[in-house]
């Protein structure tokens, strides 16, 4: 069985009652997997030290999310991305959000080390948190403490996000760091949040060519993210060879998601997902650490992420979600749920379809001709 990292702090990671990063996500898909007979085995999270994050983060920064986190007044909060619409003050913040980057640390810790070839974070994949400063929904960032845990047991780590928001607080980070590969697949930046993840942002220095995007366009479909997907990974996987591969499997691309253009049916992450999972085998010895992300549909992202449960253990979910789980929430919710985890095909009709298509197909084709510049010169 894959471990499943968690602790019931995850829940307390909570933004606002109006916010969309709502911690029912995490209580829906717990609640979902045992409605379906799934008894995950749970390992609990640590608590990430000071240390780990100052890995990542500036002691400037930290200092103020301490002393925001223990209800003091800091002037100069809203320099440092917090007390924000999108990243407000909660209580404890600083220790809630390191026990998230606990978590995400010992899911690859337990890969790195053996004791598990693959392990999913039922939470975490801040991947917007910087150096010095807290963006869109994240203060501190866990994947980017993980892969400093990994660079400092001599990995090299591959990072792939398919998360619809380009995963810029990961990809800035290690924006010079030959031995971190980062991949992005998100809508592109000249339409949606944070405005980055174009395809020249290629790494500085001797990390060039280990950065990769690509930004696609509104309505993006299956077909046209799947071709991209293949495109891409495999081939920058083959030239990397990572040690192991940490995924932030954000649900935010779904075509039901309201923060978002692309859409993506559950089609797109049952072709992704096991892929991954195929290619850590072939590439990285089988080592592949997963979290969530952002999936701001209580109707599409607990599905997502149970559907991600049952595919990284090489198991066909069920077809059916229970009635009672889907009626109880229905009540809560005050939506229509669908009767199965998987999405029956939506119909779409884009008008501009073949245009989409042509123009991920040219983005792509830009990001390898730039990108393969870099691996042939590495001599890998």
């Amino acid at each position: 069985m894959v471990p499943v990292v968690f602790h019931p702090e995850y829940l307390d990671y909570d933004l606002g009652a109006d916010h969309p990063f709502s911690p029912l996500r995490l209580v829906m898909v717990r609640e979902l997997l045992s409605a379906l007979g799934e008894t995950p085995v749970y390992v609990e999270a640590p608590l990430a030290t000071r240390e780990d994050v100052l890995s990542v983060h500036a002691e400037r920064y930290v200092r103020r999310v301490e002393a925001a986190s223990r209800g003091e007044a800091v002037p100069d909060l809203g320099h440092y991305g917090l007390g924000t619409g999108d990243t407000p003050v909660f209580p404890d913040m600083d220790r809630i959000t390191r026990r998230l980057v606990g978590g995400t640390v010992e899911a690859v810790r337990r890969v790195a080390l053996g004791q598990a070839d693959r392990a999913l974070q039922l939470g975490g994949g801040l991947h917007h948190a910087q150096y010095d400063r807290a963006s869109g929904f994240c203060v501190y960032n866990d994947l980017a403490v993980a892969i400093r845990w990994a660079l400092g047991e001599g990995l090299r780590v591959a990072y792939v996000d398919v998360d619809v928001h380009h995963g810029d607080g990961v990809q800035w980070i290690f924006y010079d760091e030959p031995r971190v590969l980062t991949i992005s697949f998100h809508e592109s930046g000249r339409y949606l949040f944070p405005g980055t993840g174009h395809v020249h942002e290629l790494g500085r220095g001797g990390a060039l060519g280990t950065k990769l995007n690509v930004p696609f366009e509104p309505f993006t479909e299956d077909e046209s993210w799947i071709e991209a997907f293949e495109a891409v990974v495999p081939a920058a996987l083959a030239w990397f060879r990572p040690d192991l591969i940490l995924v932030q499997a954000g649900a935010d691309a779904h075509y039901l998601d309201p923060l978002a253009d692309l859409l993506l049916t559950t089609r797109s992450y049952r072709h992704a997902f096991p892929r991954l999972v195929e290619l850590a085998e072939r590439y990285a010895g089988g080592r592949i650490a997963f979290t969530l992300g952002g999936g701001y549909s209580f109707d599409a992202t607990p599905r997502v992420w149970a559907l991600l449960y049952f595919w990284i253990q090489g198991r066909n979910p069920p077809e059916a979600i229970p009635e009672e789980w889907r009626r109880r929430w229905q009540e809560r919710l005050g939506i229509e749920l669908p009767p199965t985890l998987e999405d029956r095909e939506p119909g779409f009709s884009i008008p501009r379809r073949a245009e989409i298509e042509r123009r991920n197909r040219h983005t792509v084709a830009r990001l390898l001709d730039s990108a393969r510049v870099y691996w042939e010169r590495s001599g890998r």
